[in-house]
């Protein structure tokens, strides 16, 4: 089954789906039994990915996915990063 790909950059619907697990932590073992796909296919999405969004790594992917509104969500990689001053 063909799934239809974002008119922006080709990001289709299941590689939506890994990188909202992968934005979780999920590891492609994980994903993939979450998905009920194979830890190979898992992986082919991934690199997918890298390649449409121009990333270095699989994190870099979802720091790109989360930017372009891709996937929601407040990134946790910087959570020590805050406008407020601290007392």
């Amino acid at each position: 089954m063909k799934r239809k790909a974002n008119h922006n950059n080709g990001i289709t619907g299941r590689e939506i789906e890994v990188l909202h697990r992968l934005k979780s932590g999920g590891t492609s073992r994980e994903i993939a039994s979450m998905l009920d796909i194979s830890e190979r296919t898992v992986k082919f999405h991934i690199g997918n990915i890298i390649r449409k969004l121009k990333a270095e790594n699989r994190t870099h992917a979802v720091v790109i996915a989360m930017e372009q509104g891709l996937v929601k969500g407040e990134s946790r990689i910087e959570p020590h990063l805050s406008t407020r001053s601290r007392k």
